[in-house]
């Protein structure tokens, strides 16, 4: 059984910075693609970010230039580092991980972990 554990949420100023990280146990971490979503109070979750077992990433539109995702697999860990936060990533991100390798990360058969909340706030 996958579990996924998230830490590094917390508040921030706008402007400011924090770095997510998810660390994957019950899998061979290196072999899947892992991502970041988010859902901030009364919206839909969405990708904010992902990266392939090769380290190919994407982003979302709004958070390009400003987040980096990242992988460890000898921690598997893989990392959100947000920067130049604004008070619209407030939300609660969640790590997700497909069940199958050959699947992506925005496919609905996937494990997800508990969420940590991100507050961007003045």
């Amino acid at each position: 059984q996958v579990q996924l554990a998230e830490s590094g949420g917390g508040w921030v100023q706008p402007g400011g910075s924090l770095r997510l990280s998810c660390v994957a146990s019950g899998s061979i971490f290196s072999n899947y693609a892992m991502g970041w979503y988010r859902q901030a109070p009364g919206k839909q979750r969405e990708l904010v970010a992902g990266i392939t077992s090769s380290g190919s990433t994407n982003y979302a539109d709004s958070v390009k230039g400003r987040f980096t995702i990242s992988r460890d697999n000898a921690k598997n860990t893989v990392y959100l580092q947000m920067n130049s936060l604004k008070p619209d990533d407030t939300a609660v991100y969640y790590c997700k991980m497909p069940r199958a390798t050959f699947i992506s990360i925005q496919n609905s058969y996937a494990y997800w972990g508990q969420g940590t909340q991100v507050t961007v706030s003045s």
